[in-house]
């Protein structure tokens, strides 16, 4: 059964940095692709980064050059690094997987591509 976990969300402020981790079980040989979405109040789901089985990455253009996401398959964990956060980054954040990177390859910020999500964890960017 595949099983998502995240973790390191809190309050910070403007300019401040964390990093979220998602724990991921289930996946056979780590064998997956996945991606760190988010939730604004009242908004719908953003894909911000997503990684690949070989390690290839993507960032949206509202967070490139702030935002890393990494994974380390010995730990099952994949990272979100977040720096220089701003107001506008504040949301729940959610990792997602899919095991047919194919379906997600290109189309990565499409949530309904994904077929297991963690619960979330909420980030919060104010003064």
């Amino acid at each position: 059964q595949v099983q998502l976990v995240e973790s390191g969300g809190g309050s910070v402020q403007p300019g401040g940095s964390l990093r979220l981790s998602c724990e991921v079980s289930g996946y056979p040989h780590n064998n997956y692709c996945a991606s760190w979405f988010r939730q604004a109040p009242g908004k719908g789901r953003e894909g911000i980064a997503t990684i690949d089985r070989d390690g290839t990455t993507r960032h949206a253009d509202s967070v490139q050059g702030r935002f890393t996401i990494s994974r380390d398959n010995d730990r099952k964990t994949l990272y979100l690094e977040m720096n220089s956060l701003r107001p506008d980054d504040t949301g729940m954040y959610y990792c997602a997987a899919e095991m047919w990177c194919v379906r997600v390859r290109e189309q990565w910020y499409d949530p309904d591509r994904y077929d297991s999500w963690g619960q979330g964890t909420q980030v919060t960017v104010s003064s």
